[in-house]
């Protein structure tokens, strides 16, 4: 169960997907949808003068877009959830820190994961801002009005989380901090992390098997994004038996 009202608006140009969307979201008793919009003219227009948790948007819509619409708001208070039919925008989504993305049509299920997803950042968000301090071996991360060091070498990979990320110190535990990939990407020691992905940065010497599509870590398996993939197969040939 969610653990506070969440407000939200919906965008899409199919008055169809509204309604179903709308009736998704009016199984969640923590939801409130308070306005929804056929465009992203006048969502940007609204959201202007008036501030959500959430905005929904499709992508493909006459006019402005979905992606133009988050790129005019970015970096936004509110987080962005895609809803959408056609898979192949998901990088560019994610660029803009989208916090999830639902292909259409959207299960029940789906929508389920993404709200708990929505849940849990909304939740970080309100603890305020974390700082990072890296040192030549580890970081000191601010947990809970404390900060916590975490050492290089028990670091599993790192993910984004919106505009926050999750260092991944095993399977299942982690810790999320206020800060963004790129400046992870440019702070951790390259020679011991490399990014793989949008989401992903991981620990070389946690890397267990590399595939054409995936980084194995553990009982995880990470894509590799299409930007990345000569980057990690360097990793392959300057460390494989010849």
């Amino acid at each position: 169960m969610l653990s506070k009202l969440i407000r939200c608006i919906l965008i899409d140009d199919e008055p169809l997907a509204l309604e179903v969307l709308k009736a998704h979201l009016a199984n969640h008793d923590n939801i409130e949808v308070v306005t929804t919009f056929s465009n992203g003219g006048d969502a940007i227009t609204w959201l202007n003068n008036n501030s959500v948790d959430v905005v929904f948007t499709d992508i493909n819509m006459p006019g402005i877009s979905g992606l133009e619409l988050v790129k005019h708001q970015y970096p936004a208070p509110h987080a962005v959830i895609f809803t959408t039919a056609h898979p192949n925008y998901a990088a560019d989504a994610f660029e803009f820190e989208a916090l999830d993305y639902l292909l259409k049509p959207i299960s029940p299920e789906r929508l389920d994961k993404a709200l708990k997803r929505l849940d849990e950042y909304l939740q970080m968000k309100k603890g305020g801002e974390d700082t990072v301090s890296l040192k030549p071996d580890f970081v000191f991360i601010k947990v809970d009005g404390q900060h916590q060091k975490v050492n290089y070498s028990d670091i599993h990979y790192i993910e984004a989380f919106a505009d926050y990320v999750k260092i991944w110190t095993s399977n299942d535990k982690r810790i999320v901090t206020l800060q963004t990939m790129r400046n992870m990407e440019q702070s951790l020691p390259a020679e011991q992390f490399v990014r793989i992905h949008r989401s992903y940065i991981v620990a070389k010497n946690k890397i267990e098997a590399i595939q054409n599509n995936a980084v194995v870590i553990g009982s995880k398996q990470l894509p590799v994004g299409k930007n990345y993939k000569e980057l990690v197969q360097s990793i392959v040939h300057q460390t494989r038996l010849r």
